[in-house]
Order: structure tokens, then C-alpha cells, then sequence
């Protein structure tokens, strides 16, 4: 479904991705691991169409899309989870779904809403409450379901678990396997690594810019290198 070969990105002069090559077959879930500066969040920005690359391709959908903008990537079916949530505070839980759905002209965004409040009833709940006063955990769900509006066959999510509690960080990985068993395709950034890599179907860690281990989520857990430097053990 996705292919990076040899991808490069830089902030000004300076690069930030070395020649990334990755890929994600559909119906997966892929985790990225790596330590803060990694180049984690660059890479999916990239992906997305927020952050220009300097070099090399990105295929979805056997289809190069490196070359479009990033509401034509969203058209395309891929839709970003971005780190911190970033809801509309100032806009209700309903508006901000509704933002989601932006690039989509079609009848059926009201059915998609209402099947985004069955999978989120805390959501809707608080449909006309501003999306700035739900707790962390809400916006996260808010933040995926604004996701699921633009009906993607990928997501990317960068770093769901952030800032919450165990409990909720817990209901966060049970909503992303959840996501899976309905066909979506999952590109997964996340600082819980052991959490991430136990869901995963493959991996890959990345250190400063670069791929440097790839396999399963199960051949990373067990991997001495990814045990000492992103699992604490």
C-alpha cells in the first residue's frame, strides 16, 4: 500500500532524513520506533504532504503521490493523527469531525459522523461541548475520528499515547487494533514502544534519520538492541 524508497528531508540546510526506505502492506500495522529527534514525526509529515522532501519517492496505492499536495493525499485515502492531538479547541466535538470530512463532497458524511459516535459514545456525549474542553483522552478520540472522516485506507498516527494516563493508553492501543480488524492500514509513531511493538505486524527503528533494525513486532520486542535502548530492559 505504501512504498519509501531512499527519502531525504531537510530543514533548511540541514537534513533530517537520510535515505528512509519503508513499506506498509495493507491491512497492516506498522510501528515506527525511535528516541525523540529521530526523525519520527519528519518522516510522517512527509508522507502526509506537510514537509517537502529533498530526494527520493513515496508510492501509495502502487501510485507515485510525492508530487501532490497534501489535501490531494488526503483524497487519495491517507489521513494523518498528528502529534498532540491539534483538535480545534475553539469549535465543537461535531465541527470538528465535521473538518474532516473537508475534501469529501458526498452524501453519506452524516452516516460516517454518526458511526464515528458509535465508535466513540464519550464523543457523543459532548458533540456541541468544544473540542478544548474534553480531557486529553477525549481529544485523542476526537482526533482519530476527525481521521476516520476523510474514510482513509491509511492512518498515520504519531504518537497517540502522549501525555495520558496508563489506563487511557491502554483504551488508545484496544481503538488502534480495533481500527485493523475494520481493513484499515496503520502507520504507527509511538514513544511506548514495547505497547506499539506488540500490536505491530513489523517494524523498523529509526536513529538519526536513518532505518537501522527492521522485522516483526515480535522479533523487535525480543531484539537485545531495541530491549536496552527503547524498552528499558
Amino acid at each position: 500500500m505504501l512504498a519509501i524508497e531512499n527519502l531525504a528531508s531537510r530543514y533548511g540546510r540541514i537534513e533530517v532524513l537520510h535515505g528512509v526506505s519503508l513499506n506498509v502492506q495493507q491491512g497492516e500495522i506498522v510501528t515506527l520506533v525511535g528516541s525523540n529527534g529521530a526523525g519520527k514525526t519528519t518522516l510522517l509529515k512527509a508522507i502526509s504532504g506537510v514537509q517537502p522532501i529533498s530526494a527520493g519517492s513515496i508510492r501509495f496505492a502502487d501510485q507515485a503521490i510525492h508530487g501532490l499536495r497534501a489535501h490531494q493525499r488526503v483524497q487519495r485515502g491517507i489521513a494523518q493523527v498528528p502529534e498532540g492531538r491539534q483538535v480545534f479547541a475553539p469549535l465543537t466535538v461535531d465541527d470538528n469531525l465535521r473538518l474532516g470530512a473537508f475534501t469529501r463532497s458526498d452524501k453519506d458524511i452524516k452516516t460516517d459522523l454518526d458511526h464515528v459516535y458509535e465508535t466513540f459514545p464519550a464523543l457523543a456525549e459532548k458533540r456541541r461541548i468544544v473540542a478544548g474542553a474534553l480531557s486529553g483522552g477525549q481529544q485523542q478520540m476526537l482526533a482519530i475520528g476527525r481521521a476516520l472522516m476523510a474514510r482513509p485506507q491509511l492512518i498515520l498516527l504519531d504518537e497517540p499515547s502522549m501525555g495520558l494516563a496508563p489506563v487511557l493508553v491502554e483504551q488508545i492501543f484496544s481503538i488502534i487494533s480495533g481500527l485493523k480488524s475494520r481493513g484499515l492500514t496503520i502507520l504507527l509513531v509511538e514513544q511506548n514502544a514495547n505497547a506499539a511493538l506488540a500490536i505491530a505486524d513489523r517494524g523498523y527503528v529509526i536513529e538519526t534519520g536513518r532505518i537501522v533494525i527492521t522485522g516483526s513486532g515480535r522479533e523487535l520486542l525480543n531484539d537485545p538492541r531495541v530491549r536496552g535502548a527503547y524498552l528499558g530492559i
